[in-house]
């Protein structure tokens, strides 16, 4: 039954070739945006390089100090001295790693030269637990060392494409580089971070201990330009840790409570940290529930509007096909044998345009990756993509083909002969 579905399906689509053609055109554009808009969203909050234990990795990234008797706030990263105070000792944590903001690191490049060419790069200066938390490649050496930021040596982490435009080809190790009037010794290289990995994107990392004011780091004031990555122990610590780390903010000593004395925020994944700023003024809670919703939504409602007009096509094309319908109808055939054909057609038109989709869509992701739109930045199909692109397919051969095969079928065969 199911082979003779198939071979009336081929003829079918050879012989409505417009019909065919605007089907596949309108299935696979649509699958190309929302594979895009996935791969884009699986290399945002997904585990990816190098920061591949984000399911039990938090963020303490901004916070919100305002005062309870005046309208008076700020939101903003935090200091280094908060988050060594607040942050550093929180219970069930197995590492605390602080950093620059990496916000920071994207809108306030520093400047090098190099033979008189002028090389813009991100900075980021942290502590030597940062490199504990993540898993990156190193191609030449290895990380600075927790007793190399203790002692404030002036030693550096560059990436791929900065050893190249200081030093070609060559060895970068050893050698020194010039940043912001500093010079520091590079003692590794690692493959280039993407910038969507904001915990850990930079061009170059170097030792907290070598800002300019090292006084600086003690202050424990709310707004500053720092952030902490938190890497619990088990997946099962982190909504231990949230709570800790709420209730740490209740027992804030606050250096000028005349300015700021009450302070809200949370230890958040990505996904999180979004929605708390989406749907929380206060930054009181985050609501990934409500984001996520969202996100369904807008999927959903993306998928519909596409998914009427097949349906649209769908029933013009099967009123063409009234006469077959009559036809067979008159020699027995019954609803469910005509519903099943049509069925078939839709979703194996469905899955001809999700397969040409694909393939378009990996060349989207291969144009965007090679753009430079987004530093470092490499999109691709993994198999999570895949297994969405192919079930959008399915959704639309079900949903397109279902309502106007029950609308056919239903037809009186001698109102289906009429319709010739």
């Amino acid at each position: 039954m199911l082979s003779n579905y198939l071979k009336i399906a081929f003829k079918v689509f050879l012989r409505r070739k417009i019909f065919t053609l605007i089907s596949l055109f309108a299935i696979s554009a649509t699958l190309v945006m929302l594979m895009v808009g996935v791969a884009i969203s699986d290399h945002i909050f997904g585990p990816a390089y190098p920061e591949t234990r984000a399911d039990r990795t938090l963020m303490v990234s901004m916070l919100k100090a305002s005062h309870s008797d005046a309208n008076r706030n700020s939101m903003s990263p935090t200091s280094y001295g908060f988050l060594d105070r607040y942050v550093r000792n929180l219970p069930h944590v197995e590492k605390v790693a602080i950093s620059s903001h990496s916000l920071m690191a994207l809108i306030q490049p520093v400047i090098s030269f190099h033979d008189g060419a002028q090389i813009k790069s991100a900075l980021k200066r942290t502590d030597g637990v940062f490199w504990e938390i993540l898993e990156a490649e190193f191609l030449e050496g290895q990380p600075y060392s927790i007793d190399d930021v203790e002692h404030g040596r002036y030693v550096a982490v560059i990436n791929e494409a900065t050893s190249q435009a200081f030093f070609g080809q060559s060895s970068a190790l050893g050698e020194t580089i010039e940043i912001a009037g500093q010079r520091f010794r590079v003692v590794g290289v690692v493959a280039n971070v993407p910038a969507f990995r904001l915990a850990s994107f930079a061009d170059i990392w170097v030792p907290v201990t070598t800002v300019p004011d090292l006084k600086a780091l003690n202050y424990t004031s709310i707004p500053g330009a720092y952030e902490a990555m938190i890497l619990a122990e088990s997946v099962a610590d982190i909504p231990r840790i949230k709570e800790e780390f709420a209730y740490a903010l209740t027992q804030v000593e606050f250096p000028n409570p005349e300015r700021f004395n009450q302070v809200a925020g949370g230890a958040d994944t990505l996904f999180e940290s979004i929605s708390r700023f989406m749907f929380s003024d206060d930054l009181s809670e985050s609501h990934p529930q409500r984001l996520l919703a969202v996100m369904i939504a807008l999927v959903v409602l993306f998928m519909v509007l596409p998914a009427i007009s097949l349906v649209n096509i769908n029933v013009s094309r099967i009123m063409e096909r009234a006469s077959e319908i009559g036809v067979r109808k008159s020699f027995g055939a019954a609803s469910t044998t005509l519903i099943g054909q049509f069925v078939v057609e839709n979703v194996l038109l469905s899955l001809m345009g999700g397969i040409i989709g694909i393939g378009f869509t990996e060349v989207v992701l291969y144009l965007l990756s090679n753009s430079y739109l987004i530093p470092y930045a490499e999109f691709h199909i993994n198999y999570r993509v895949f297994v969405y692109g192919l079930l959008m397919a399915m959704f639309f051969g079900v949903f397109a083909g279902v309502y106007p095969a029950w609308k056919m079928s239903r037809l009186h065969p001698v109102e289906a002969l009429r319709r010739k």
